[in-house]
């Protein structure tokens, strides 16, 4: 797995998500309870980008139709969206945030 440094630690505020891309794939950074999440930046339910909702317990929430996704694991926590979108691997070293969205093992 190659991992990628898209950000410092100190950039991201908490519960703000940051649009990113990496390898041309839209990335939305979160940044909340102490941990930072990458999510695949596009709705499942509408072409919008998932970077201008907001934060809630551990959930990311579509602007236009309100669907919400949890972070962990990109599954929807409620209609209209029933897809969910790919979240990616973070790891962090000192205040860089590397991020993996390539599909090796």
């Amino acid at each position: 797995m190659s991992f990628v440094k898209v950000a410092a630690l100190s950039e991201l505020e908490e519960d703000t998500p940051k649009r990113v891309e990496l390898d041309g794939t839209p990335v939305s950074l979160v940044r909340t309870d102490g941990e930072v999440f990458a999510i695949n930046d596009i709705c499942s339910h509408a072409n919008v980008s998932l970077s201008e909702g907001e934060v809630e317990d551990c959930s990311i929430e579509c602007w236009l139709h309100g669907s919400s996704f949890d972070l962990r694991t990109g599954k929807p926590s409620g209609l209209p969206a029933t897809r969910p979108v790919p979240v990616y691997p973070v790891k962090i070293e000192g205040d860089d945030v590397l991020v993996s969205v390539s599909q090796e093992s």
